[in-house]
């Protein structure tokens, strides 16, 4: 194909089957409890200020952690869990938030794991019975490619408690990455009916469902985002498979919510794929290119927005403009070769040739 008739549209592709492990949502304690040494009730808005009157209450420590552990704030987490480990070691609820917080950070290393494990296994050497250990250490051999003893923990839990969410989701994402797709959308679906409100579990499926270009992804797409509308990567999602089954005008209405979003990266792909449908889909050139600009506002590196931009310049003969967007394109990205072909070429066609669109079916 040549490549002045090449077009790009480059989807940021969802990493999600191996990574399900250590995404977790473990229960924790309630939002709101007493602390015995003063008596006050203890919430998000005041545990700060507790603690910097009781910094080493363990009890305090290990409710901070938790709520930490609960939003992802996994580092902050870290210090909360290893200071409250630190001052009671055998203290069973220190050891397993330490534990998690060891098993579900980004950074975590197979040392971490192995530590966690180890953690796990003096829990659950005290409590047998206890969920968040026997799946936390459930995810630790699933790290370890050990699906065989992961699953020997996950129905140990489910033995316990069969409705227990946590423990079909991490068998979903151990069918998930051994290829057993079925088995895994089963397991999803079963932590769903344990918990309707789990919408971790919906987005999963979603995913499982889109990747093997099936439309019930919008279904749950759309059940993920009706429990937390306030979550612009499952906008993000829905809004793209939206706009790759047809629904355009839905795709739209969402995309014009990402582009008012705080976050750059969102900001810029709700405006980015608007021009890509006002350039492919509406043909409307002139709206393109306003809305790539406008990306490029949110996010001046984009390469995608310089080079669709730099193709819709050179359909109304704007070479020079062309050229300085392509260039624009290479520069953030060295290897961004359709770029440079497409550059390359226009410079040998003729004004009055107008290069497609889209790309050759």
């Amino acid at each position: 194909m040549d490549p002045y008739i090449l077009a790009t549209f480059v989807f940021m592709k969802w990493v999600f089957a191996t990574a399900l492990a250590t995404a977790l949502i473990f229960s924790t304690t309630s939002c709101e409890t007493t602390d015995a040494s003063t008596d006050t009730p203890i919430t998000a808005d005041n545990i700060d200020s507790l603690l910097s009157k009781h910094p080493d209450s363990v009890p305090l420590l290990l409710k901070r952690g938790d709520m930490r552990f609960a939003n992802y704030e996994f580092d902050l987490a870290m210090q909360d869990a290893a200071k409250a480990y630190r001052l009671q070691k055998d203290n069973v609820k220190a050891k397993l938030l330490f534990a998690e917080v060891l098993n579900n950070r980004s950074a975590r290393t197979p040392e971490d794991v192995s530590n966690a494990q180890a953690l796990y296994e003096q829990v659950i050497k005290k409590e047998s019975k206890n969920l968040r250990a026997l799946v936390g250490m459930a995810s630790t051999h699933t790290y370890q490619q050990n699906f065989e003893k992961s699953f020997e923990y996950l129905n140990k839990a489910i033995k316990i408690d069969r409705h227990y969410r946590d423990a079909y989701v991490l068998k979903g994402t151990n069918f998930l990455t051994m290829g057993q797709k079925e088995k895994a959308i089963s397991s999803y679906e079963t932590a769903v009916q344990q918990d309707p409100e789990f919408y971790e579990a919906y987005f999963f499926l979603a995913n499982i469902y889109e990747a093997d270009g099936k439309r019930e992804c919008l279904e749950y797409y759309r059940n993920a985002l009706e429990l937390k509308p306030d979550l612009p990567e499952i906008r993000y999602k829905l809004a793209f498979a939206q706009q790759s089954f047809g629904e355009r005008e839905l795709a739209q209405e969402n995309y014009r919510i990402l582009a008012q979003d705080t976050s750059d990266f969102y900001s810029n792909r709700g405006k980015f794929h608007q021009g890509y449908i006002h350039q492919f889909d509406l043909l409307n050139i002139d709206s393109a290119i306003y809305f790539y600009n406008e990306a490029l506002q949110s996010e001046p590196r984009h390469v995608e927005s310089w080079h669709n931009l730099g193709m819709c310049y050179d359909w109304i003969g704007d070479k020079t403009k062309a050229l300085q967007s392509f260039a624009k394109a290479l520069r953030y990205d060295p290897n961004f070769e359709l770029s440079r072909r497409y550059a390359d070429s226009i410079q040998l066609l003729p004004a009055s040739v107008k290069v497609p669109l889209r790309p050759e079916e």
